[in-house]
């Protein structure tokens, strides 16, 4: 295959990639981060690096696992650069909560409410829970990535979930 094509192949990959799964990417990005700038960097530096692994001959077997492993990097990246500041500081630079935000903050909210209940679940369970209803995965990516089966998947998914629904219409219990 010619250099020319080969880059074309890339290239079609790529934009079906991110026609599939920027917006899914900014969404898992923006639940983390909770900024919407910074998530959309962060989608087109994953892109970015995508582009740059396929160029030196990677091979991507899921593309979409592939992304969200390349993204979660990134935001690990982020939380470990990212220094705290006081509403204080936020203020004095002309940060001022308002209204208008009051749905993405609710939203935020029972994002932030439903991951701290994931996190009360067994370990085994926490993790597929994320992968499934955080990073959208389907049973066939959480089966590759994972080694396991995707009926193993099914069954670790469905459990999880009774064990969430436990939680939720019973907080005491573990």
């Amino acid at each position: 295959m010619t250099p020319r094509r080969q880059e074309r192949q890339r290239q079609a990959v790529l934009t079906t990639a991110h026609n599939d799964f920027a917006k899914g990417l900014n969404a898992h990005a923006f639940f983390k981060i909770h900024s919407h700038e910074m998530g959309e960097d962060m989608v087109q530096d994953t892109f970015l690096k995508t582009w740059n692994y396929l160029v030196k001959g990677g091979k991507i077997d899921v593309m979409k696992a592939f992304l969200y492993h390349v993204i979660n990097n990134l935001i690990v990246d982020e939380y470990r650069k990212r220094k705290t500041s006081s509403l204080d500081v936020l203020l004095e630079k002309g940060y001022e909560p308002g209204e208008e935000h009051t749905e993405t903050l609710l939203n935020v909210l029972d994002g932030k409410a439903a991951m701290l209940l994931i996190r009360r679940l067994p370990e085994k369970y926490q993790k597929v829970m994320r992968m499934r209803y955080v990073q959208g995965l389907t049973l066939k990516e959480m089966s590759l990535i994972t080694g396991q089966s995707k009926n193993t998947m099914a069954v670790q998914i469905h459990r999880g979930l009774e064990k969430l629904k436990l939680l939720y219409t019973h907080p005491s219990h573990e």
